[in-house]
C-alpha cells in the first residue's frame, strides 16, 4: 500500500471532523507529521487523485500548515474552495483553529468568505463560535455576512453569546449586529445568554437595544429564561433594568415559578425581594405557593407565606 493510501486510511475520519474535538486535533498533528516527506510527491501526483489531494490540503489548513497550503495551491491541481461532505472548507478549518496566517494565505488566494456547511455554518459562525476574536474582525473586513444564519437560525452574535465570548459579543454588536434576531425557536442572542448565565454578555447585549420583553415560541422572557435556568447573576441585572418581574409565558408560568419548580430557595427569595406576585395563577389555575405546596417544599411555602 503506497504512503498515500496509508495517509487516506488515517484520515478517513478527520476529513468528517465537523466540530471541536481533541482527538481529532490529536490525529491531525500525527498526520502532518508524515505530510512534509509526501507534499511534493502528492502534488507530483504519486498514486493520489484530485479528492485524495483535496482531502491532504483542507487538513493541511486544519492544521495550520501554510505552506503546505500553498504549495497545493501553487501546484493548481486543488480548488481553495474544495469541501468535505459536509460542506467545510479548508478556510472554515483553518478558522475553526485559529490559524491566522493560514486563514490569510487562502482568503488571498480567493477563499469564499461566505461560503456555507450543509448545517449553513460559516467561516464566521465559526470563528464567534471558537473565541477567534482576530480572526472575527479579519473576516468582517474581508466581507463576511454579518446576519447569517446556520439550518438552527443561530447567526455569530447569537453563538457568540451561547459561549460567554463577551470580547466577540462586543466586536459584532459594535459592526451592527441585530440583537432582535432569534432562532427557529424563537430566542435571541438575549435569551441565549440569560439560559447560560452569562451576565456580562446579556449585558452588552441590553446596552446595544435588546428587548427585555422579546418572547420565544413557548411565550418565555429572557427573565423567565434565566430563572428556570436558576442563573442569578443575570435575574438580577435584568431586573435591575427593568424586566417584568410578573411576565407570564403561554402556559401562565412567571419566573416565581419556575423558581419554586426548581425548589430553588435563593431564587424564590431573589424574586420575592424584587416584588414577585405570589397570588399569579398559570392556565392550570396554580400559583407558586399552590406549587410549593404539592412539592411538600416547606422552606418555600415559608418563604412564600410570609
Amino acid at each position: 500500500m503506497s504512503q498515500t493510501k496509508k495517509i487516506l486510511m488515517m484520515m478517513k475520519r478527520a476529513d468528517n471532523w465537523r466540530y471541536r474535538d481533541n482527538h481529532m486535533n490529536r490525529l491531525l498533528l500525527m498526520i502532518f507529521l508524515l505530510l512534509p516527506a509526501l507534499s511534493m510527491s502528492v502534488v507530483a501526483g504519486e498514486d493520489a487523485d484530485a479528492d485524495a489531494m483535496e482531502k491532504l490540503f483542507r487538513l493541511a489548513a486544519g492544521a495550520g500548515e501554510t505552506a503546505t497550503v500553498l504549495e497545493y495551491l501553487q501546484s493548481k491541481k486543488v480548488d481553495v474552495n474544495t469541501a468535505n461532505l459536509f460542506g467545510k472548507t479548508a478556510l472554515m478549518m483553518a478558522v475553526e483553529n485559529g490559524h491566522f496566517a493560514t486563514i490569510v494565505a487562502l482568503l488571498n488566494r480567493g477563499s469564499d468568505v461566505n461560503a456555507r456547511t450543509k448545517d449553513g455554518g460559516t467561516a464566521l459562525t465559526f470563528a464567534a463560535e471558537n473565541g477567534h476574536s482576530g480572526v472575527t474582525a479579519m473576516l468582517l473586513e474581508k466581507g463576511a455576512h454579518l446576519h447569517d444564519r446556520n439550518n438552527a437560525g443561530l447567526d455569530s452574535l447569537m453563538l457568540a453569546a451561547q459561549y460567554d465570548l463577551a470580547q466577540i459579543v462586543d466586536q459584532l454588536l459594535f459592526k451592527g449586529a441585530d440583537v432582535k434576531a432569534s432562532d427557529k425557536a424563537g430566542r435571541t442572542a438575549l435569551m441565549i445568554a440569560a439560559e447560560k448565565g452569562h451576565a456580562e454578555a446579556a449585558a452588552m447585549i441590553v446596552k446595544a437595544g435588546a428587548d427585555l420583553e422579546s418572547r420565544d415560541r413557548e411565550g418565555a422572557t429572557s427573565l423567565i429564561i434565566a430563572a428556570a435556568s436558576d442563573k442569578q447573576d443575570v435575574v438580577e441585572m435584568l431586573l435591575e433594568i427593568g424586566a417584568n418581574i410578573d411576565a407570564q409565558d403561554n402556559d401562565g408560568i412567571t419566573a416565581l415559578m419556575e423558581a419554586v419548580y426548581n425548589g430553588s430557595s435563593s431564587m424564590t427569595g431573589l424574586l420575592l425581594a424584587n416584588g414577585a406576585n405570589v397570588g399569579i395563577k398559570c392556565r392550570e389555575g396554580n400559583s407558586a405557593l399552590d406549587i410549593a405546596h404539592k412539592k411538600n417544599a416547606a422552606k418555600l411555602i415559608e418563604l412564600l407565606e410570609r
